[in-house]
This record gives C-alpha cells, structure tokens and sequence, in this order.
C-alpha cells in the first residue's frame, strides 16, 4: 500500500517512520530547507521529496495515481483541505486523513471537501486529559477505533463495591469487555462467573461510557478525614 505524506513536520516525519517499519510504501512531500534537513537524516531519501505539496505534476510524480491513503499533515488548514479535495476529487485516492492546526477551522474537515478522518490534536489532547482527571486511578494504555475505544488497566482497591461479583453480575454496557484479570502475577482469561478480589489486576476494552462504568464499581473507599 502507497501512502502519501503532505508536511514533513514532527507528525509527518514520525508517522512516516512509522508506516515504513510497517512494511508501507510511503513518500513524504514538503517544501522547507530546514525541515527537510532534517527529515533526510531521518529517512531514506527515495521516501522524501522536495516541492509544493499541492503541485499536481510533483503529486503524480509522488506516486498520487496509484497511492491508497493521503495524509495531509502540513502546518496550514487551508492546505490540508485543498489536498484532500484535489486528491479524492482528481485522483480518486481511496482515503484522506487531515491534521487540523486551529480547533476554529474544525468544522471545515468534513465530507464536503472529501476528509474521511480529522485528526484535530488540540481537542484529542483535552479529551484525553479530561479522561485522565475523571477516571481516578484508572490508566489508559492505548485508544483503539480513532479514539472511540481505549485499553484500560486498574488495580481493584479495598472496599471496591466489584469484590466479590461475578462479572455477569455487574451490569456493564454491552461495549465494555473485561479481557483479563491479572491475580497474584497469573493471568486469568474471565468467565462470567469470575468474581473479582481485592488486589486484582483488571485489563478492560471499553468506550467512555464503560470506563466511567468500571471506575464507579472499582473506587475504594475514601480515606476518613482525620479528627479535630
């Protein structure tokens, strides 16, 4: 599979590391002295080219005919929408992913100028941190589904209002599955009639409403104040 990169900033140059050690065909596409400096120490130099990424003879010389994916990773909004635009309506490229620089401009991403995914960091960033304040001690170790799914992890603490239910009898959503409980360093595969001890290592994929779910049944019990 061909994917090409627009912006060989720190987001296009790292995710294009990261599709060639995947075993992707990838070209990387950007403008500046600097930065592509920069990124041809980083990468081989058949991945990068140097020009205007919204230059059609530079794009078909890129591979944009036969190219899957586009990611539009430049630094400008208006770029970003112009490429995927172009790229859907022109070359007819299968999928088109968007870096959105300023939140404001969030509501242009969408089908109207052919952005499949829009990748707006500032609003992940707050979600993610927003999650993190309100889900206690449990921690996220991966997001699954563009976000809308999360690999979670928590130690059932004293008093947890989980001890002793068996996992059939919790009453979870139906996109909350418990994937495993780690108990005294062994990994056991849960059953339904698997009840959860204090101590317990829980591994969970779940969305937002499931975490907040699994962060009620598995809050200890909140230290008493001390006496005056």
């Amino acid at each position: 599979m061909l994917v090409l990169i627009a912006g060989a900033g720190r987001t296009g140059a790292q995710l294009a590391k990261l599709l060639l050690t995947q075993g992707y065909d990838v070209k990387l596409i950007d403008s500046r002295k600097d930065i592509l400096a920069r990124v041809h120490k980083e990468l081989p130099t058949e991945v990068i080219l140097e020009g205007d990424s919204i230059d059609g003879s530079l794009l078909e010389a890129a591979g944009i005919c036969d190219a899957q994916v586009l990611a539009a990773c430049t630094t400008s909004d208006e770029v970003n929408l112009a490429l995927c635009f172009y790229a859907r309506e022109k070359y007819h490229i299968i999928r088109t992913i968007a870096r959105v620089n300023n939140p404001r401009n969030a509501w242009l991403f969408d089908k109207k100028f052919h952005v499949d995914v829009a990748l707006n960091q500032a609003e992940i960033l707050a979600k993610l941190i927003e999650e993190e304040m309100s889900m206690g001690d449990m921690m996220t170790l991966m997001k699954l589904r563009r976000g809308n799914y999360s690999f979670v992890e928590e130690k059932i603490p004293p008093a947890a209002s989980a001890i002793g239910l068996a996992i059939k009898d919790l009453g979870l959503p139906d996109h909350c599955v418990i994937a495993a409980i780690i108990r005294k360093g062994e990994v056991m595969i849960p059953r339904g009639i698997t009840t959860f001890l204090e101590g317990d290592e829980v591994l969970a994929i779940t969305d937002t409403d499931g975490k907040a779910k699994l962060a009620t049944l598995f809050a200890g019990e909140l230290p008493k104040p001390p006496e005056v």
